[in-house]
């Protein structure tokens, strides 16, 4: 099943979102996402190890799309030294990397702690499926409109950022490592891409700082509010759909124009 996406920009937005639970729920129920999920519901209870996880194709690919890494499918080896070294010890490979995905990943496994894994918790099937289920669909989003696959992305996470434990700085970091969110951001605030090249702490300062002049606040702690996330994918898709460049022949392009500066 391909997902609907009849437009781009804040409209296409605001009809995706309005449509989401219902195209998710139909994306899952579609035949290979729905014998991958049975697979993973039936088989992650007898996977004690990093190494059977691994070793399991089927098992791989919903584990990694479910935390937005389909892309490291080949990388075998590196995917069972993420997992199996935890994020327990400081020096595990997955609390080294930039892309904060990967302690998220093997955080929710479990490997690598003197604790047994948490493939043998109640629910755990159903947590992992949750989140494979809108990953899945946010990456079909994408092979129609990239910009779209960012905002749904953004959309889910930087709640859950802004709601964590994490403090101030650690949750702008976790932006600045994360990619999907990093561009968002970016796009969003105006930043130049050119920004990368600034140590970390002045880096935090300046999306700080925008964030105070397009949001009215530099804590990340107002994306609790809905209304501020919306704000987030309101500026993030009309900055895109003008950075895409349509004619200005495209209905409603200059008020769009006229629009984003004013945020």
């Amino acid at each position: 099943m391909t997902p609907i996406v009849p437009l781009s920009g804040y409209a296409g937005w605001r009809f995706i979102s309005a449509s989401l639970d219902t195209q998710v729920e139909r994306y899952a129920a579609s035949p290979v996402q729905a014998r991958d999920r049975a697979y993973f519901r039936e088989t992650i209870g007898t996977v004690t190890s990093a190494e059977a996880l691994v070793a399991d194709y089927r098992l791989r690919r919903v584990a990694l799309s479910a935390f937005g890494l389909s892309d490291d499918m080949p990388n075998r080896a590196f995917v069972e030294r993420v997992l199996s070294e935890g994020t327990v010890d400081d020096d595990a490979l997955a609390n080294k990397l930039a892309d904060t995905r990967y302690r998220k990943f093997s955080e929710a496994f479990g490997f690598g702690s003197p604790l047994p894994p948490r493939t043998q918790s109640p629910g755990f099937a159903d947590r992992i499926l949750s989140r494979f289920d809108r990953q899945e669909f946010e990456t079909a989003v994408g092979a129609q409109d990239e910009d779209m696959r960012l905002a749904l992305n953004a959309s889910r996470e930087v709640p859950e950022l802004a709601q964590s434990a994490l403090g101030d700085t650690t949750a702008w970091l976790t932006v600045l490592g994360t990619p999907p969110l990093r561009s968002v951001f970016e796009t969003a605030l105006g930043l130049p891409a050119s920004i990368a090249t600034l140590d970390l702490d002045r880096q935090v300062d300046s999306f700080r700082t925008a964030a105070a002049r397009v949001f009215g606040s530099p804590d990340f702690a107002q994306f609790t509010d809905p209304d501020k996330v919306e704000d987030l994918m309101r500026n993030f898709t009309l900055r895109a759909q003008i950075s895409a460049g349509p004619p200005l022949t495209t209905p409603g392009y200059a008020a769009i124009t006229l629009l984003s500066n004013m945020t």
